[in-house]
Parts: C-alpha cells; structure tokens; sequence
C-alpha cells in the first residue's frame, strides 16, 4: 500500500509538481491544525479536572480554523515551499557555484531557509490566521508580537537539525514533502501556540526578552 501510494505520488509530483505540492501540503497542514485542537483540548480537560471536577469535554472539530489552516498550507507553504527549495538549490549552484552535499552548500542552505523563509513563514502564519478568524488588524499585530518570538526561538531549536539532514540526503524535488512531514508537527505546534493565546509562559519569555534588550 504504502509503495502505490508513494509511486503515484512521485508520477504526480513529475506531471504536475506545484498543484501536487499545493495540495499535500494543504492536507498536511489541515490535518496538523486538528491533531493541534485535540492536543488543547485533552490538556484543558485535564487541567479542568484537577482544578473544578469538572467533567470531560466533548471533543468538536473547529473547522473553520481547520479550513483557514489548511488554506495557509494550500496558499502559502505549498507553491511558495515549492519555488524556495527549487530556487534556493538553483541560487546556490549557479550564482554561488558552490559544490551540491558540501558542508558549506548545506549550511548555506541551512542560514538562508531559517534567516529568510522561517520567519516569513512564521509571520504569514500568524497574520493569515487572526484574519481568516475574523480579528481586526490591531488584534491581528498583537497577537503577532504575542506569538512570533516565542515561536522563531522554539522552533530555532530544532528546525535546523530536520533541515541539514534534508538539505544533505533529500533530492530536491522531494525536500518540500519531506519538511511537509514534519510540518505535521510544526501544524499542530504553531496551531497549539496560537490557541495558547496569552499563556504565563508566554508572557515569562516575551518578558525576558525585553528586559534583555533594555
């Protein structure tokens, strides 16, 4: 099952490469957004129970949350993801003629995708999400100052490590598919970190970064 899938995949993936990025990436992403509200949900409940005795709350799907989610993977990371990792690896080779599975070609790609698409990533993520919600646009940048430096340092963390072993061992026409794997994570991560709202740890490290900087 999983050897059809995957040859009917890569036929897809040679006709017609953007619309089969688009929409994996799409699915992904939705799907991530649900995995991210059960993870919510289990973990009120659970705090609910030790705090109230209140009893468990049925698990309900959002879908237009789900729906707005899955859009951003369909809009932006499928036919944006697709052209950075073609471009990138195209920029590298042409213009910086550098040797393709070099440390140094790898950890180009490495600076480049976590300095220039991660936070773009990130940034349209959260704009997209507050007004695909309905929120108005002083919500929506509050919220963005809220959420996006909690969630460019959580993810610096681990985000280049799944990126090296991409960008050394994955062709280029799969590493879109390969992040998008692990983007399942990162959904259902950047979907739990929005719906966490104004949370104390939130607020701990937005603080510590200011008191940082003064």
């Amino acid at each position: 099952m999983l050897k059809m899938w995957w040859t009917w995949y890569k036929t897809c993936l040679a006709v017609h490469p953007v619309k089969t990025q688009v929409i994996s990436s799409g699915a992904i992403w939705g799907f991530g957004d649900i995995v991210a509200q059960a993870i919510t949900q289990a973990t009120a409940n659970k705090t609910h129970q030790l705090e109230e005795g209140e009893e468990k709350q049925e698990f309900k799907i959002n879908w237009r949350r789900a729906g707005a989610t899955s859009l951003f993977g369909f809009g932006f990371v499928g036919p944006v993801g697709h052209y950075w990792y073609e471009g990138l690896d195209r920029f590298l080779r042409s213009r910086l003629l550098m040797q393709p599975n070099t440390m140094r070609f790898v950890g180009a790609k490495v600076a480049l995708d976590g300095f220039l698409y991660g936070p773009l990533d990130l940034l349209v993520f959260f704009t997209f999400m507050g007004f695909s919600l309905g929120k108005s646009a002083p919500q929506v940048k509050e919220e963005v100052k809220r959420d996006f430096v909690p969630a460019l340092i959580l993810e610096g963390g681990a985000w280049p490590i799944v990126q090296v072993v991409n960008f050394r061992f994955v062709p280029v026409r799969y590493q879109l598919l390969y992040a998008n794997l692990f983007c399942l994570l990162d959904s259902a991560f950047l979907s739990w970190l929005e719906q966490q709202q104004d949370a104390t740890w939130k607020q701990w490290l937005n603080s510590f970064l200011q008191l940082k900087d003064k």
